[in-house]
Parts: C-alpha cells; sequence; structure tokens
C-alpha cells in the first residue's frame, strides 16, 4: 500500500467513536494527512506521467484521429464511485491511458475540424511547471515573476503581429485569457464604458452652455452603478454575417442585447461589406440608436476571410466609434510576411483579441487581449481597492493588478508557456510554420479545384479550405434545373449528402473535418493549423472523404 493510501476512511472523517479527523496524530514535523510524497514515490509519479506525456508527444499518428467509443463505453471506464482510498499507481496509470485512447486526438496531422492545434512540445512541458507553481497571477504583489513573464509575453505578442514596435502603439498593453470569448468579451465591456464616459461628457459639456439634452449623445449616469436601465436609446455594435459568435454572446451578458448586434452582410469574398456597414450605421443614428463599437474579423471562423481592415478604422474613426478586430483565429498569420498585407490597418485598431493555443500552437487555454491605449481599460474594470484586494505598493510596475484590466480575478500562469515557446522556438519558425500552414490551405483548394468529384466553396485566405463533395449526378442536377425552386431541392440534397460524409469520416478515425453553412450550403471544412500536417495528408484525406461518400450512396 502506498503512504497515501494509509489512514483510509478515518481520514475522511469515519473515525472511531465519531471523530471527524485521522487516528494520526500530527507532530511539529509533519502533518498525518499531508498530499506530500516520499522522494522515491515522488520519483515514480512524476516519471509515469513524464512517460505518458512523452510517448504522446512522440507518437502523435499513433491512434485514430476520433476513438472508436461510445458514451456507454466511456461511463463504464470513468463514472466510478468516489474513491475512499487511493489506488495503486499501476491503476491511475492505465486509467490514464484509457484517456488518451478515447481522446479526440487534436495532436493527429489529419485533426482539421474546427480550429484545433497540436500542442508544441516546448508549451506542453512549461504547462507542467506552470502547474507546480500553482501561482494566482492576478497582480504583481501575488506573483512577481509571473506577472512580469506575462507582460513581456503580450508585448511579444503584439510585435508578432505588427500590433505594436518601434514607434507604433508603444503604449499598447493588454493580458492573456481564457481564450477569444472571454477577450471578446473583455473588449467589448470597455468598449461601451469608453462609450458611456465619453457620452457623459457630451451631456455635462451641453449642460454647461445651459443647452438641451442630446439623447442621440446618451444621458449622463453611470452604468457600472446604475445599470443600463437609464442609459437612454440602445448602443449598437456592428459585425459581418460571418463575426464569431462570441461577439452576439458577448452583448447578450452585457445587457446590450443580441439584436443590437447590427448584422453587416460580407461581399463574394466573405468579408464585411463597407457600403453596407456605412448605411447600416447611418440608419440606426436617423432612428435615434448609438453606434458606439465595429467589431471586424482578421480571420473568420468559417472560411479565415479578414474583413478590410483599414477601410473599416476609417469608417470607426468618422464616426467616433471603437475599432475591435477579433483576430482570435487569424491574427497571428499577421506575422507571414506573405500574408501581411491582409491584416493591413490593424495597428488602428483600439482592441484586438488573439488566441495562442489556436495558431501559435500553445496548449489550452490561452487568449490574449490587446489594447492600443490601456487606460481605457484600467477606466473601465479598476476597482475602488477596498477591503483584501487593496494594493501598498507604490512603485509603479509593483502596484500593477491584472484585475484592473479584464474580469479575471482569479487566473492561471498562461504565461509561462507562449514565453518558453517564443524563447526556445524563436518568433522566425513559429512564423514560418504557420506561413507552411497557409501553403497547405492553398495546396488542398488546388487539389479540390482539380477534381471533378469536390467543388470549392470559398477562397482561401489563411489556412481554411471549404469545399463539398459533389456526385456527377448531383452536378447535373444542378445545372439542369428550371427554376430556382428546383435548384434549391438539388442543393438540399447535396448538403444532406455532405453531412452524412462528414459524419462516416469523423467517426472513421482515418481524418477528421468540420463544417461550415456558406451562403446557405452545407460545406465540408477542413482547417490546417498543425505543425504536423503534410501533402500527403492531404490527399488521404480528399481519399476518406470519397470512400465514405461512396459508402453514403449504397445506403
Amino acid at each position: 500500500m502506498s503512504t497515501h493510501e494509509q489512514g483510509g476512511e478515518d481520514m475522511l472523517g469515519g473515525g472511531r467513536d465519531g471523530a471527524t479527523t485521522g487516528a494520526v496524530e500530527s507532530s511539529d514535523e509533519m502533518r498525518a494527512a499531508s498530499l506530500d510524497l516520499p522522494p522515491e514515490e515522488l520519483h515514480s509519479l512524476a516519471r509515469a506521467f513524464y512517460d505518458l506525456t512523452l510517448d504522446y508527444i512522440s507518437s502523435p499518428s499513433a491512434l485514430p484521429v476520433f476513438p472508436d467509443t461510445s458514451a456507454a463505453r466511456l461511463a463504464e471506464i470513468f463514472n466510478l464511485p468516489l474513491p475512499a482510498e487511493g489506488c495503486e499507481l499501476e491503476s491511475l496509470e492505465r486509467d490514464c491511458r484509457e484517456v488518451i485512447r478515447h481522446s479526440r486526438q487534436n495532436g493527429h496531422p489529419r485533426m482539421f475540424g474546427y480550429i484545433a492545434s497540436p500542442s508544441a512540445p516546448a508549451g506542453a512541458l512549461a504547462s507542467l511547471l506552470a502547474a507546480a507553481l500553482n501561482v494566482n497571477v492576478t497582480s504583481w504583489r501575488s506573483a512577481p515573476a509571473a506577472t512580469a513573464v506575462e507582460r513581456t509575453t503580450v508585448r511579444w505578442l503584439a510585435e508578432l503581429i505588427g500590433f505594436a514596435g518601434a514607434g507604433v502603439n508603444e503604449t499598447c498593453g493588454g493580458l492573456l485569457t481564457s481564450g477569444g470569448s472571454m477577450a471578446n468579451l473583455d473588449a467589448l465591456f470597455v468598449a461601451h464604458r469608453a462609450h458611456s464616459r465619453e457620452a457623459a461628457h457630451g451631456v455635462a459639456q451641453d449642460a454647461s452652455r445651459g443647452g438641451t439634452r442630446d439623447t442621440s449623445r446618451g444621458v449622463a449616469h453611470d452604468p457600472s452603478r446604475e445599470g443600463l436601465w437609464n442609459a437612454g436609446a440602445p448602443a449598437t455594435v456592428y459585425a459581418s454575417d460571418q463575426i464569431h459568435l462570441s461577439i452576439p454572446k458577448a452583448a447578450d451578458i452585457l445587457g446590450i442585447g443580441r439584436e443590437h448586434v447590427r448584422v453587416v452582410p460580407s461581399d463574394e469574398r466573405f468579408r464585411m461589406d463597407m457600403r453596407a456597414l456605412r448605411e447600416r450605421i447611418e440608419a440606426d443614428k436617423a432612428a435615434g440608436l448609438r453606434p458606439f463599437c465595429v467589431a471586424a474579423s482578421a480571420g473568420t471562423v468559417s472560411t479565415g476571410a479578414v474583413d478590410p481592415l483599414r477601410e473599416v478604422a476609417r469608417v470607426a474613426r468618422e464616426r467616433n466609434l471603437w475599432f475591435h478586430v477579433d483576430g482570435a483565429y487569424g491574427a497571428l498569420a499577421a506575422s507571414v510576411e506573405g500574408k501581411r498585407a491582409l491584416f493591413d490597418g490593424l495597428t488602428e485598431a483600439d482592441s484586438v483579441s488573439l488566441d495562442p493555443h489556436k495558431w501559435l500552437y500553445a496548449p489550452l487555454d490561452c487568449g490574449c487581449l490587446l489594447f492600443r491605449e490601456p487606460e481605457s481599460a484600467r477606466a473601465a474594470f479598476a476597482e475602488t481597492e477596498e477591503g483584501y484586494i487593496k494594493v501598498f505598493e507604490r512603485q509603479e510596475d509593483e502596484a500593477f493588478a491584472f484585475w484592473d484590466y479584464g474580469v479575471e480575478l482569479s487566473r492561471p500562469f498562461r504565461a509561462l508557456k507562449v514565453w518558453a515557446m517564443l524563447r526556445y522556438y524563436g518568433a522566425r519558425r513559429i512564423a514560418a510554420s504557420i506561413a507552411e500552414d497557409c501553403a497547405l490551405a492553398d495546396y488542398l483548394a488546388g487539389l479540390v479545384s482539380a477534381a471533378e468529384d469536390f467543388e470549392l466553396l470559398a477562397p482561401v485566405a489563411l489556412g481554411i479550405c471549404c469545399f463539398r463533395y459533389v456526385t456527377a449526378r448531383a452536378r447535373r442536377e444542378l445545372e439542369e434545373a428550371r427554376d430556382e425552386e428546383e435548384r434549391e431541392r438539388a442543393g438540399e440534397r447535396l448538403d444532406e449528402l455532405n453531412a452524412r460524409v462528414m459524419q462516416r469520416v469523423q467517426r472513421g478515425g482515418v481524418a477528421y473535418v468540420s463544417n461550415a453553412t456558406l451562403r446557405g450550403r452545407f460545406a465540408l471544412r477542413g482547417s490546417i493549423t498543425n505543425f504536423r500536417t503534410t501533402r500527403r495528408d492531404l490527399r488521404v484525406t480528399l481519399d476518406e472523404v470519397r470512400r465514405a461518400a461512396r459508402e453514403v450512396e449504397k445506403e
């Protein structure tokens, strides 16, 4: 029996005479219920998890991309009673291997679903150290080294995508988040608070001049204390019909309301239509609404399209709107020389979200939010510093607190893995890997375009390729349709076929693609954010789609 098994029920409160503490009395040297381990046992435990991790990283293709499993099978393995006593290491190790075996393998070179990247070895191993340190990165006083590392990492990320550098946004700052959803929530909150302050300032100026209240500029009130019920006309945010779901979700959470996320049509390349944006803003202003933010995409989740950021920035400045860029997926591609032109105008953004756990290949979770002027975030989030969070340090860097710039108070040491990766691999090598992903997406698009049984459904901008399988019969039905109704029915049959093909491919375990809906049509979607993927993997994947399609057609 291992040391941590000793004591059994007594340690859990089931001892003799109704005692609620363990039977072993503690001493000045060691607590009876300490979770520390003797050196030999600690070494064995560490070696077991090290071997599991190393085996997995070393052989990413050894398992199917998606496991041959079911909810019932997983319940048999993992839905166990609460263990009153500890198990032997061999039992724990065996069950951990079951976790690996029954997982979807994001590290597999043919994992093309959603936006899921493998965990780069340097980041994965650095995460182990971060977990052992277990620092709560709230502020410098609570985590001095971790705070310094995170602030440096945020600056490096800003420089990597060209958002900051010599003579460009030199005062920018930000913080790491759980991902793009939290970064976008923080950004919209800061944008709304900045708009409220400006509106209140405008009302105060009107009053000082003896004028009447200008309700189009807002009502002089404090939304952080009073909420939005007395905020006057509804505030509106603008985004394309390709925007990520986290933007309307953030509007819902913040009380702005989903219907006040004004959806702007996209053009033939799935980028925000600038004429439509201007018209929507002017129409809303004429109707008495209060536009406050434009949220552009730097890599949409469906196709990877990048909105015309320079033009969006111009509209935002002309109308005094906050300019946010959701770059959770694509912003890191701005580090690639051949893609940099797509991101022209990024430096004009008031805030930018990006996800190192997507295209920097960092382990989950790690998002990032950058502010051109961090003081705008501090003005929105800063607390009165009452009670136990009060900071007594006076030196500026030592008085720094992340809670002044975002929602979270408790925060893990997310930065160590990204910092370690940038130190170990260097920015050039990581950017080169992203460039290779983009080149592979172009290669996949070429294969699709050259094949008679596939159809490319969207231009490739970054690392996403959307296509569909088309039978000769389906192609003929679409071409010979006598009216729109016939064409629609043929399209629906093709959508159903591709949906069934996708499910067959996913469960087959050879490759994994996900889906997108483009102009109402079902698309197979391959997202390449994987430093292990090769051209051969793409050819194998298309062959797997063909195999699945033949099986579905026979049913």
